[in-house]
């Protein structure tokens, strides 16, 4: 007697095992995902004159690094 040769092959069975596993890892990560809603932080008019550098905690952490 021969048996009936399947359809499923493990090569079809790993790849839909490693399909599988993919969509759960996405659907794992997407309620993760944040989606601002509201309006952009309006940016500040740059000065007439120039001298648009402004010292905020930023800058001042970033030079305190840099202190030996």
């Amino acid at each position: 007697m021969s048996q009936p040769k399947s359809k499923l092959s493990r090569r079809t069975l790993f790849a839909g095992a490693g399909t599988a596993g993919a969509l759960v890892a996405a659907a794992n990560l997407l309620p993760g995902v944040v989606r601002e809603s509201g309006e952009a932080p309006q940016a500040k008019e740059p000065p007439e004159k120039g001298g648009g550098y402004q010292l905020t905690e930023h800058v001042k952490r970033y030079y305190k690094s840099t202190l030996i």
